[in-house]
């Protein structure tokens, strides 16, 4: 079974359309997935909603015995195998955890450090011995877990590492010395992952217990946000760590301390996505009780399509990030026993531009929610009454954290560039098709959401014939123009979140069972008119930089050509009525 060939490529949906049977949505949700989330979400409500004054004064003892709360319930354990004390459950049950978790500010940071990075690690590159004694310790909340990758002088680029591990004389624990940077959770960690070089040289990973000789930690960081999350730097002086604590293979680090990030920025996107159904609930609460000019802002249309905009980014970022959780699963779902490491990292490494997209998407999605809701709020929302002010502060640490989201952004078509260079993806023959493609008038069919699957199409078209373009002009050196490369990533996340929120549309349609599919389809009509007009943008700057004379009037010809095709006149009317489902629900609802 841990052979198995995955049904689902990574990063396929940037060169081939995929189809409704490979993508998994909210829709689908099991009865084990909703009590879960009820779990999780009624435990934010009563346990830490009520205590968030104190949280934000950076009571840790209350921080950690909400978290040991946490692990009674469960919730520290959804990714954890029963064999080891945990509920081993799906990824689509950790992405509704991190979803519920995502309106909890600092606590939210706190325990999803806890149950992703902190502890999956061990949950699949530790030792017989380490699963058993560390796991259902983690799982039960009686250890709290931090993870040690970052330093004063490597930030994103964490293989410069300069903490070093030396095993001593007696071959019977290794001696580190440096520092760790910026370290979640420090202040009551009993556990840190923690990245140093053995001999300076072999970047490994060790598991080090917060009462080892030789740790120490700096002072609590005064931060804009997240105030509920301990963050402190961690010192390593001749800190002595026993042989049997090495987590993984000495110089094969990189391959826990990379993927398991990928697993962090998918956990990132499913809180930021909840987070910003927070966000949003409280500007439509807000607007419906605040009156101007004799009657609620909510009722002004201005307000309506701020609420319809958030409504639609929501939207796709739910319907992008449940296709990945599902991923995620078909992926890792079978190797929680596994002690094959390069298989683990193989399957962790697959869908890492999917997950990379959660989190910038996710993140920049709750960015633009928190700061349309601060303004609807007006003056009041920079008040520290209003619970939009937390978000807002809360909201910016995202697009830095688990890799920032320019180096996210770099990975997506880098990550497609190096499949094609090891004959796994057919690039040039793709850029011909796409070209082709993009010089004839677009067809649509009489059926529902046509015009929108057949943006999908020209998204995916532009995507490959610029980046055909680019590498073209660049070929080798193409790593070095990250100026194409970012806007390449941008057509890229819009192209997943499309397609993402298009195919689950287009279930609801066809499912009899699902009432809320004229809703869907007007979610998706004007996410779609948005992100053409924003494709259209992208793609004229970047092929003004990679192609020029005949070859650049007639691409951009074409681009314009079938994105005018596709637009529609009036989105007014459609956005009006989001707005005025959600004011009715006053939540978010799809």
């Amino acid at each position: 079974m841990s052979n198995k060939k995955q049904l689902y490529q990574g990063a396929a949906f940037l060169y081939r359309p995929s189809r409704q049977e490979e993508v998994f949505t909210p829709e689908e949700f099991t009865d084990e997935h909703h009590m879960i989330a009820n779990t999780a979400k009624n435990f934010i409500k009563k346990e830490v909603h009520p205590r968030n004054s104190e949280i934000e004064k950076q009571d840790f003892t209350l921080v950690k015995s909400l978290l040991t709360k946490a692990g009674d319930l469960g919730l520290l354990a959804h990714s954890i195998p029963e064999k080891y004390g945990g509920l081993g459950l799906d990824k689509i049950t950790k992405g509704l955890v991190g979803e519920h978790l995502g309106s909890a500010g600092g606590y939210s940071v706190a325990h999803s450090n806890h149950t992703c990075i902190a502890t999956l690690p061990i949950t699949y590159f530790g030792t017989q011995w380490q699963k058993e004694y560390y796991l259902p310790k983690l799982a039960s909340g009686e250890f709290i877990g931090a993870y040690c990758l970052t330093e004063p002088t490597s930030g994103s680029d964490a293989l410069s590492a300069k903490t070093t591990a030396t095993l001593n004389e007696e071959g019977t624990h290794y001696i580190l010395n440096g520092s760790k940077l910026y370290i979640t959770n420090a202040a009551f960690s009993n556990t840190f992952i923690v990245y140093a070089k053995v001999d300076g040289t072999a970047f490994t990973a060790f598991i080090v217990e917060n009462d080892f000789p030789g740790i120490s930690l700096g002072p609590e960081e005064q931060k804009m946000g997240i105030k509920g999350s301990s963050t402190t730097a961690v010192y390593f002086e001749n800190c002595e760590v026993p042989v049997r604590n090495l987590l993984g293979e000495v110089g094969k680090g990189h391959h826990i301390a990379l993927n398991v990030l990928n697993l962090g920025r998918f956990n990132l996107g499913s809180a930021t996505m909840g987070a910003s159904k927070f966000s949003m609930k409280l500007a439509i609460d807000y607007t419906k009780e605040r009156k101007q000019f004799g009657k609620p802002i909510a009722e002004f249309t201005a307000t309506k399509e701020k609420i319809a905009d958030m409504t639609t980014r929501i939207y796709a970022a739910e319907s992008l990030q449940y296709r990945t959780a599902s991923l995620l699963e078909d992926a890792l779902g079978d190797l929680e026993h596994s002690e094959d490491h390069r298989l683990i990292a193989k399957r962790m490494m697959e869908y890492a531009v999917e997950c990379a997209i959660c989190k910038v998407y996710g993140s920049e999605t709750l960015d633009q929610v928190a700061d349309e809701s601060l303004q609807l709020h007006g003056g009041y929302g920079y008040i520290k009454d209003y619970a939009i002010e937390q978000v807002y502060r809360d909201s910016r640490i995202n697009r830095i954290f688990e890799g920032t989201n320019e180096i996210n952004r770099l990975l997506i078509p880098m990550s497609l560039l190096s499949r094609t260079s090891k004959g796994m993806v057919p690039l040039q023959e793709l850029v011909k098709e796409a070209s082709k493609a993009l010089g004839q008038p677009t067809t649509l069919q009489s059926t529902e959401l046509s015009r929108e699957q057949g943006a999908v199409t020209l998204v995916r078209n532009i995507f490959l014939v610029c980046i055909g373009l680019t590498y073209q002009k660049h070929e080798e050196q193409i790593a070095n123009e990250q100026e194409a490369l970012m806007e390449l990533a941008n057509i890229a996340i819009d192209l997943y979140a499309m397609e993402s929120a298009v195919l689950r549309t287009m279930k609801a349609i066809e499912s009899s069972n699902n009432k809320s599919a004229s809703l869907k389809i007007k979610l998706t009509e004007a996410l779609v008119t948005d992100t053409l007009l924003r494709v259209e943008m992208n793609a004229r700057r970047l092929l003004s930089s990679v192609a020029s004379g005949d070859t650049k009037k007639y691409i951009l010809s074409n681009v314009f050509d079938r994105c005018s095709e596709l637009s529609v006149e009036n989105t007014v009317e459609t956005k009006r009525g989001i707005a005025d489902a959600m004011n009715q629900a006053e939540n978010y609802i799809s």
